[in-house]
Parts: C-alpha cells; structure tokens; sequence
C-alpha cells in the first residue's frame, strides 16, 4: 500500500508557502484533501479549516474499516442487512502526542430479521481480528462499543 502526501500551501511574500493543505494520492488512484484549523496567534502556520484535520481522518478510516467488516460478516452469515451507520466519539491527550486516548463506536444496523447476537459477534469479530485500524488504535486508546437494530418489515 502507498500513499504520496502533498503539501500545497500557499505562495505568500517571498516565494515561501503559507497554509497547511494536504492533499493525500492513494495507490488505488484516489485523492483526499486534508487541512489544519486556523491558527489566530500565527495565521501562517494554519490551516484555512478546508477539509477534514489530518486526526479526522484516522478516525473517519477506522469507522469505515470497522463498518466494513461488520457489514461483510452479516452478509457472509447470510443476515439480511440493509444499512449500516457508526458514529465515533473521542478524546485525545493533552499533550504531544495527541494520541486518541478513548473512542466509543455507536453501530446502527438496519436490516430484516436481525438478532442482537448476530450483530454484537460481528462487531467483537471486526474489533477483536479484522479491522487494522481499530486494533492499531487499541493500542492507545480505550475502544468501546454500542449498537443498535432496526428492524425492516
């Protein structure tokens, strides 16, 4: 896997760049665009608040690792699964490194015929074996889960 991270600031006096815009290129030929929130004290070292913070992302790819599998593993159970949504709540150190330090993922699983037993294994197997970046995360941080059904008729 490979990623080329890009800075594309901004040209200010004398040539030099200003801003804190990257722009990401994934191997898989896709682009995303990070940025840093404003800084009022020293505006050049900032961000121009244009994107998602570099942070966010991290925890936006965990969610989307994590609902993948919990997707993947209903469907290969042969569960009629229609939606599903994670939100992620964190909190990171105070001091650097500002690791994420607790995430609680709250699962919303829409889909016909679903047992909590069925979901709640398929979020454990996901959290426990499958998805990287929550194990990765798990290492700093605390992880906890919660979920919710809704039944389709």
């Amino acid at each position: 896997m490979e990623c080329l991270v890009t800075w594309m600031g901004t040209e200010a006096a004398a040539g030099s760049k200003s801003g804190m815009t990257f722009v990401a290129s994934t191997g898989s030929g896709h682009t995303l665009v990070m940025d840093g929130a404003p800084d009022a004290e020293k505006p050049q070292n900032g961000g121009a608040n244009l994107a998602p913070r570099p942070m966010e992302t991290v925890l936006a790819g965990t969610g989307g690792c994590t609902a993948y599998d919990v997707v993947l593993i209903l469907k290969r159970g042969r569960h009629d699964v229609r939606a599903c949504t994670v939100k992620l709540t964190s909190e990171r150190a105070s001091v650097d490194p500002k690791v994420f330090t607790s995430i609680h993922m709250h699962f919303t699983v829409t889909g016909k015929g679903l047992s909590s037993s069925s979901v709640e294994r398929a979020i454990a197997m996901s959290h426990d074996k499958y998805c990287s970046a929550t194990i990765m995360l798990g290492k700093t941080a605390d992880i906890t889960t919660s979920f919710d059904i809704n039944e389709v008729v």
